[in-house]
């Protein structure tokens, strides 16, 4: 049997940074060596994302338990992968799309398919002695990160309507320094909040979560604020990127700002961006409109996506077929990959790629409940994307990406590169 024969794979339930149940995968190979993998779990999800399978009982973890999961790894996929080659993770992933049968991953569930699915490429990257980023491609660009430092949407609770309000720092040299920057402009917005009499507790994804709010503008001007208190400067040193997250805020055709007391077409929100990214440097923005607002998209596209990235999120759902019809359709000019949204590495891949084809962007990205599962650094690396999304300077979840990209950076030496603002250039 080959060294890098799946031997064996297990799997168990554990807890993800919000306290829910996810799923952990653990796999060992002929030749002894062993991976783990922990799936994560969204709070914002697309429509069209791939199945994550809970248990809904109603019970165990307010029915959220992943038991069934489970149980779908160690009795359905794990005989059929046994002593199949790890290294052949194409012929895997195949397989355990074949062995689920749905379009969506519903039968077995994304979240035991992910599992195994990344526990293969640790294992067999183990095997080869080669780490992670470079068993997955042959890059050598880290990542800029975007830096989700004020949390509102589902990932807060009385902030703003907006669900992240984000650093980018374009002006930093290298990976390190631009940690560093975000690190001590996130301790200067603590102290903004601080003095405005604001609370400076976080939300789900380690960015402060204040309430009294008046505007969706207003966490822009504090965080500008911050980006200058810290001895930066806005624009040059720091840009700002968004993630309205607007499908949550969409509903009978219209986008209501709660906050604000409006209620907005596609058109009236495009207007509203426009003005905003003439007022701050704003980079990007990701999930301006609605899933399926796909007219929206287009006139969003048209008015602002020769000046600023446009970003997909729960529009692509890390899904080829959507994207593709983004593409024809001429929707957005990036795309968010998140691997749990479609639920096997090389599918993952694929969006990139097909993204790449077309001139699209691509930002690897965490999902609101995240576990110390470092993969998807590794992956924003090997494949060049050149952004990442993580979460905030806080939490140990997202910090342990954080940590992993400054490992791989001081890695690579020489060979490392950082884009900078040539990621978002248009």
């Amino acid at each position: 049997m080959s060294a890098t024969a799946i031997a064996s794979v297990r799997a168990r339930e554990i807890l993800d940074s919000r306290g829910d149940p996810t799923v952990a995968v653990d796999l060992e190979l002929a030749g002894g060596a062993r991976a783990t993998a922990m799936v994560p779990s969204g709070a914002s999800t697309g429509a069209h994302e791939a199945v994550e399978l809970r248990d809904g009982d109603g019970k165990r973890y307010r029915g959220k338990g992943v038991l069934t999961a489970v149980r779908n790894v160690e009795r359905t996929i794990a005989p059929a992968v046994r002593g199949k080659d790890a290294s052949d993770q194409r012929s895997i992933d195949r397989l355990l799309i074949e062995l689920d049968g749905t379009p969506n991953k519903a039968k077995l569930g994304a979240n035991a398919i992910l599992g195994v699915s990344l526990a293969c490429a640790r294992a067999a990257a183990a095997a080869s002695g080669t780490p992670l980023y470079r068993y997955l491609g042959k890059g050598a660009t880290l990542p800029v990160p975007l830096m989700n430092v004020l949390n509102g949407g589902k990932h807060a609770t009385d902030s703003a309507d907006m669900q992240e309000y984000m650093l980018a720092p374009v002006g930093a040299p290298t990976f390190a320094e631009a940690i560093r920057m975000g690190s001590e402009i996130f301790h200067a917005l603590k102290d903004v909040l601080h003095d405005k009499g604001m609370n400076t507790g976080v939300g789900d994804e380690g960015g402060f979560a204040p309430s009294g709010l008046g505007t969706n503008e207003q966490p822009l001007e504090l965080i500008l604020t911050a980006i200058a208190r810290a001895g930066y400067r806005p624009g040059e040193d720091c840009a700002l990127a968004l993630d309205p997250a607007a499908t949550e805020l969409f509903s009978g055709g219209r986008y209501t700002l709660a906050r604000e007391k409006r209620s907005l077409d596609a058109r009236a929100m495009t207007d509203l961006y426009a003005e905003w990214t003439k007022r701050y440097p704003i980079v990007s923005i990701e999930d301006g409109l609605a899933e399926d607002d796909w007219a929206g998209w287009r006139h969003l596209t048209t008015t602002l996506g020769a000046r600023i990235q446009l970003v997909g999120d729960d529009l692509f759902v890390t899904n080829v077929e959507r994207i593709e019809r983004g593409i024809r359709e001429k929707c957005a000019n990036a795309i968010l990959i998140k691997v749990n949204q479609i639920g096997t590495v090389s599918e993952s891949i694929d969006a990139i790629e097909a993204g790449r084809r077309a001139g699209y962007a691509s930002v690897i990205s965490h999902r609101s409940g995240e576990t110390e599962d470092t993969t998807i650094a590794d992956l924003a690396v090997g494949l060049d994307t050149g952004q990442i999304k993580t979460g905030s300077l806080s939490r140990s979840e997202r910090i342990a990406k954080y940590n992993r990209l400054m490992q791989i950076e001081r890695e690579l030496g020489s060979a490392a590169r950082y884009p900078g603002r040539a990621a978002f250039a248009r």
